[in-house]
C-alpha cells in the first residue's frame, strides 16, 4: 500500500481538512499573479466543457492543489515525501536480493556468494558483470567445452563472441581407421560457401599446422589451440527511413546518399550449448551470402527490407512469383566509368527484378516496371557504440517542460510548424518557461520522410527550447543552408537525437544573447573533401559557427564536423567526434582566418584536424589527430592557464602544461601515433583504434582505458578481464588466444 500525499490527507477527519482549506484561502502567497491567471484560464476551459490535453489537466490539478494547500497539508507533503523515499528504499532492498534486479554496486557482493571473484566495476561503462555472476554456476558445470568458453566471453566482455577449436581445421594425413575427407590439405575452389567465410572465425578451410604461440596472437592452427573472437562492432538498426534518391530508379540505403556496408541483425541464441553461427553475430553482409540466404536476411523484422510506395517489397507483391528471388536479385552495383574516369552509371542492373548491393548499400529498380514514387528502407549498419544518434535508448526527459508539440500532430504537422508553434506559445504565455518539439516515430513507411527546417529560430528571453527525437528514433533533418539561431538573455536551445544534414548551425552576432546551445546524441556529418594534394590549402565547411559573444556550446555523444567559435564564447565537448575531414584541415578555430577559437574544454573525444584555440582550459583522454606543414597542429594562445592530461598530441603542438601525454619523447613520435580502422564517416570502423595501434594510446587514458571518443567502452579492461578468467575454464593442456573479429 502506497501512502502518498492525497491518501494521507484523506485519512484526516473532514473538519481538519476543511479548516486547512480555509487557512489556505487566507494565504495570498499560495499562487503568484501568473499562476492565478493560468488557473483561471484552465478552470474556464474546464467549466466550458472544452477538451483539455493531458498536460493541461495535470497542470490544473497541480494549481488547484497548490491553492488549497494549507499548513497541515504542507506538513503532510513533507511526511509523504519521506515515506516515498522509505518505500523506494525498501523496494530496492528487496530487488537487491536478486542478480537480475539488483543495483550495479551490489553485483560484486552477489558474485562473492557464488565464487565469482575479481569483479571490477567501471563508472559509466557500457557493460556489466551481471550476466557473468548470473551464469557462473552454469559456466562451471560446462567448463572445458567450447560452448562454455563462448558464453564466458560474452558475459565478461558484453560483446558477441565466437570460439574456434583449431584442431578441427587442421590438414591431416588420412588414417584408414579414422578417415577425415573434409580435412584435405588442398582447399576446394568449388565450395563457394566455404570461400565466403575465408579468413573469418567461420573459416572451415583446412590449414597446415602453425607451432607459434597463440597467446601472443602469432600462431593459430595447432592441436591445443582455441581461438576466442570478439565482435567489437555492434549492429544498429535504421527502420523505415527514406532512401536517398539518385534518380527515378536508383536509390541508396543511406539517407545522406553515401555508400554504406549493410550488416545483419544478430539472432539471439536460445541455448548456452549452441555455438555461434554467422547469423548470431554482427557481420557485414556479403553479396554471395545475401544471395544464398536471401530468405534468412530479408524481411520487415529481419536484417533489411525495401518499401516501395509504402508497401513492403516481397514475393506477395508479385502474385505469379512464389519465391523472393523472383522479385529481388543481389548484384554488384559498382560504378561504371568511361575512358576519362567519369561515372556513367551502375553495373549489372537487371531488367526484371529489384537489385540490391549490400556492400555498397545501393538499390536499382528494373526498367520493365513503372518507377516508384517513394522508397523507404529498413537496414542495419555497423558501429562501435551509441553516439551520434540512432535507434537506441537515450534519456529524453526534461524537468520543468511546460509545453510539448509532437511532430506530426494537428499543432505541428511539420517540424517547421512545430518550432514556430513553440516559439509563439513561449512569447504569448509568460508563465511558460520552456517547450519541447518531439519528432515521433513514423507509424508506417509511408509516413516516414525527411523533416525540413530553415530560416531563423528565435528563442525568447529566459526560455528554453528542445528539438528532439522520440526515444529509439533518429529522424533526418534536412536544412536549406545554415540554420540561424538567435535568442534573448538567458535563452537556451537543445538538439537531441537528430541527424542534421544540408547545412550547419549558425549563431550570429550582434544583438544575439543566446546563453546555451546544447547538442546531445546528434550527427552533423563531417565534410568529405577530395584527395589532399596541397594540405594547408583545404578548409572544411564548418558544421557549427558561433559568432555571438558569451554563448556557451555543449556537445555530448555526438559526431560533428568542424567548429568555428569566436574567442568570447565557450565550448565544452565530451564523448564525441569532431571531424574536419582531414588531419590537415582546421577542425576548431575562430570565425575568421587565423583567429583563435573560443576557450575549449574537451574530454573523451577524438578530434580529426588542426585546433587553434584561445585557451585549452582542460583536455583529458582526448586524441588530437592533426598535422601541419606551416605551423603547430594544435595551438593554444594562453599557455599559462589550463591543463592537458592523458592525451595524444602531435609533435610541435603548443598547449598548456601537459601530464602523461603521448608521445612522451620525440623518438617515439613515429611509433606512438593513432592508427584507425577507418577515418571515412559512414564506415563501420569509423574512428575505431586499430588492433595495431600503440598500447600507449590504447591504454593511455587516466584509468588505463583507450583515449578518444570510445573511452567509455573500456575495451582493454574487458579483454584483460576475459584473459584473467580463462585459466579456470580452459581444458587441461589447451591454450587460448583472444582475437578481435571486428
Amino acid at each position: 500500500m502506497s501512502f502518498d500525499l492525497q491518501r494521507l490527507y484523506e485519512l484526516l477527519p473532514a473538519i481538519y481538512r476543511q479548516r486547512d482549506i480555509e487557512l489556505a484561502s487566507l494565504d495570498a502567497a499560495a499562487l503568484n499573479a501568473a499562476e492565478r491567471t493560468e488557473l483561471q484560464q484552465l478552470q474556464s476551459l474546464f467549466n466550458s466543457n472544452s477538451p483539455l490535453t493531458e498536460p493541461q489537466f495535470k497542470r490544473l490539478q497541480e494549481l488547484e492543489d497548490q491553492q488549497q494547500r494549507g499548513p497541515l497539508k504542507s506538513l503532510l507533503a513533507v511526511i509523504a515525501e519521506q515515506i516515498a523515499v522509505l518505500e523506494e528504499d525498501l523496494a530496492q532492498a528487496h530487488e537487491d536480493q536478486f542478480i537480475e534486479t539488483c543495483a550495479e554496486w551490489v553485483v560484486p557482493y552477489i558474485g562473492d556468494l557464488v565464487g565469482a571473484r575479481g569483479l571490477f566495476v567501471f563508472p559509466d561503462a557500457q557493460f556489466s558483470n551481471r550476466a557473468l555472476v548470473a551464469n557462473t554456476l552454469a559456466h562451471r558445470r560446462r567448463k572445458g567445452t567450447a560452448a562454455a568458453l563462448e558464453q564466458l566471453a560474452r558475459d565478461v566482455t558484453g560483446w558477441d563472441a565466437t570460439v574456434v577449436e583449431y584442431f578441427q581445421v587442421l590438414a591431416t594425413t588420412q588414417y584408414l581407421n579414422h578417415l577425415r575427407p573434409e580435412n584435405l590439405s588442398v582447399a576446394g575452389l568449388r565450395h563457394s560457401e566455404r570461400l565466403d567465410y575465408l579468413n573469418t572465425p567461420f573459416d572451415r578451410s583446412t590449414h597446415n599446422a602453425d607451432v607459434r604461440n597463440i597467446e601472443s596472437n602469432r600462431g593459430r592452427y595447432n592441436i591445443p589451440n582455441i581461438g576466442i573472437f570478439l565482435w567489437r562492432l555492434g549492429s544498429y538498426s535504421v527502420s523505415t527511413a527514406p532512401a536517398y534518391r539518385l534518380d527515378g530508379r536508383r536509390y541508396l540505403f543511406d539517407a545522406l546518399g553515401k555508400n554504406v556496408q549493410l550488416y545483419d541483425r544478430p539472432e539471439v541464441e536460445d541455448e548456452i550449448t549452441h555455438l555461434a553461427e554467422p547469423v548470431n553475430v554482427p557481420m557485414p553482409l556479403g553479396r554471395r551470402v545475401l544471395d544464398r540466404f536471401l530468405e534468412t536476411y530479408y524481411g520487415g523484422d529481419k536484417s533489411l527490407c525495401i518499401y516501395r510506395d509504402g508497401q513492403e517489397v516481397s514475393s506477395a507483391t508479385s502474385p505469379p512469383t512464389t519465391k523472393l528471388t523472383g522479385v529481388i536479385k543481389v548484384c554488384d552495383l559498382s560504378d561504371v566509368t568511361d575512358n576519362l574516369g567519369n561515372i556513367t552509371g551502375w553495373a549489372h542492373i537487371p531488367e526484371d527484378r529489384i537489385a540490391i548491393d549490400p556492400v555498397l548499400g545501393r538499390i536499382a529498380f528494373p526498367s520493365a516496371v513503372p518507377a516508384p514514387r517513394t522508397v523507404h528502407v529498413t537496414y542495419h549498419y555497423g558501429f562501435s557504440t551509441e553516439i551520434g544518434g540512432g535507434e537506441y535508448e537515450r534519456p529524453v526527459t526534461q524537468a520543468g517542460v511546460s509545453k510539448t508539440v509532437a511532430v506530426p500532430s494537428s499543432e505541428g504537422p511539420t517540424l517547421q510548424a512545430a518550432v514556430t508553434a513553440i516559439v509563439t506559445a513561449l512569447i504569448d504565455n509568460p508563465q511558460l518557461d520552456s517547450g519541447v518539439v518531439e519528432i515521433e516515430k513514423p507509424v508506417s513507411a509511408a509516413a516516414s520522410d525527411y523533416h525540413a527546417l530553415s530560416g531563423i529560430v528565435e528563442v525568447p528571453s529566459g526560455k528554453r527550447i528542445t528539438v528532439r527525437a522520440a526515444d529509439e528514433h533518429r529522424p533526418v533533418i534536412r536544412l536549406n543552408g545554415d540554420l540561424t539561431i538567435s535568442g534573448g538573455p538567458d535563452s537556451e536551445i537543445e538538439f537531441n537525437g537528430l541527424l542534421i544534414s544540408g547545412g550547419g548551425l549558425h549563431v550570429p552576432s550582434p544583438g544575439n544573447d543566446l546563453r546555451l546551445l546544447r547538442i546531445v546524441h546528434c550527427t552533423l556529418p563531417p565534410s568529405s573533401g577530395a584527395s589532399i594534394q596541397s594540405p594547408p590549402l583545404f578548409a572544411a565547411i564548418p558544421a557549427i559557427v558561433i559568432q555571438a559573444a558569451n554563448t556557451q556550446v555543449e556537445i555530448d555523444y555526438s559526431i560533428i564536423g568542424s567548429i568555428r567559435a569566436v574567442d568570447t564564447a565557450h565550448v565544452c565537448v565530451s564523448d564525441s567526434i569532431i571531424d574536419s575531414g582531414s588531419e590537415y584541415r582546421m577542425a576548431y578555430a575562430g570565425t575568421g582566418g587565423r583567429q583563435s577559437g573560443a576557450p575549449l574544454v574537451v574530454t573523451d573525444t577524438t578530434i580529426i584536424g588542426r585546433v587553434y584555440t584561445l585557451g585549452m582550459e582542460l583536455a583529458s583522454n582526448t586524441i588530437f589527430f592533426a598535422a601541419s606543414v606551416i605551423d603547430a597542429p594544435v595551438t593554444a594562445e594562453m599557455l599559462q592557464a589550463g591543463c592537458v592530461r592523458f592525451c595524444y598530441l602531435p609533435p610541435g603542438s603548443r598547449v598548456p602544461r601537459q601530464y602523461e601525454c603521448q608521445p612522451k619523447v620525440a623518438s617515439d613520435a613515429t611509433r606512438v601515433r593513432p592508427i584507425f580502422t577507418s577515418l571515412a564517416y559512414g564506415d563501420a570502423g569509423y574512428c575505431q583504434l586499430d588492433v595495431n595501434c600503440a598500447d600507449e594510446i590504447k591504454r593511455g587514458a587516466g584509468d588505463q582505458a583507450e583515449m578518444g571518443a570510445f573511452h567509455d567502452l573500456y575495451q582493454p579492461q574487458r579483454i584483460a578481464n576475459l584473459r584473467a578468467r580463462l585459466d579456470e575454464f580452459l581444458p587441461f593442456s589447451m591454450e587460448a588466444g583472444i582475437f578481435q573479429a571486428s
